[in-house]
């Protein structure tokens, strides 16, 4: 974490200061965390679908027209369209409930009592300070505490919360706290290693690091399950 942020989240952590008392200049690219839950209007869903893509695309036309575009190009005059029908129904689906995927539980009759682990989960998402894509790998491991789920749906949940603008931080946390929700259990871990084009792509372009983030609940707290899960992904490093 660098200086300015160890700053900022001291001030916002001990009340001195709020996020709405700060100017964009001032939180910069700092990566900061306001809450665990997506920042959303009470309104958020007064529109439908249509309704959004339809105000999107107007609104992404003059965006295109104020950089000098010219939107009567057979390549560019259905941008805006596409834009807004891919930021809706695509990579900022999850940002609905109603796409909330459907999780049917399943009694443990194989009386399976150890870690299930299902690695290397790909998964696309953006970054909610610059729009632009997040994408990486995640790895989900639970404990049964009598039920269990379909593996194809542990890759949904993660895919759900994935489909909208995201800090990497909430993104983990988010998919830990749902299964442990559903599963109902506080044996879940999850870890996310991911790239951000907001640091490859544009202000330090470096196109090398990533980003890795964990969440470990229940008897994953211990040291002896994370690191047994840790094995399983063949990861050296103390998360």
């Amino acid at each position: 974490m660098k200086p300015k942020e160890i700053l900022l989240n001291s001030l916002l952590s001990d009340n001195k200061i709020t996020l709405s008392e700060l100017s964009a200049e001032e939180i910069g690219d700092e990566h900061l965390s306001t809450g665990i839950e997506t920042p959303m209007k009470a309104n958020a869903f007064a529109m439908s679908d249509e309704e959004k893509i339809k105000t999107i695309a107007n609104h992404f036309t003059q965006i295109m027209e104020t950089l000098g575009l010219d939107l009567t190009d057979d390549s560019l005059k259905g941008t805006p369209q596409r834009v807004a029908k891919m930021y809706v129904k695509e990579i900022f689906s999850g940002l609905n409930p109603a796409n909330k995927p459907k999780i049917a539980l399943f009694d443990n009759k194989y009386q399976y009592n150890q870690m299930l682990v299902e690695k290397d989960i790909t998964f696309f998402s953006n970054c909610e300070h610059h729009f632009v894509p997040i994408f990486g790998k995640a790895h989900v491991a639970y404990i049964s505490n009598g039920s269990v789920i379909g593996l194809s749906k542990l890759n949904r949940v993660v895919q759900y919360f994935a489909k909208r603008p995201q800090v990497q931080e909430r993104l983990t946390m988010q998919i830990a706290k749902e299964l442990q929700a559903i599963l109902k259990t506080e044996d879940v871990a999850v870890i996310i290693d991911a790239k951000h084009l907001c640091v490859s792509s544009r202000g330090v372009q470096d196109i090398n690091s990533a980003t890795v983030t964990s969440f470990y609940g229940g008897k994953f707290e211990q040291e002896a399950t994370r690191q047994e899960f840790l094995k399983y992904l063949e990861l050296k490093t103390n998360y």
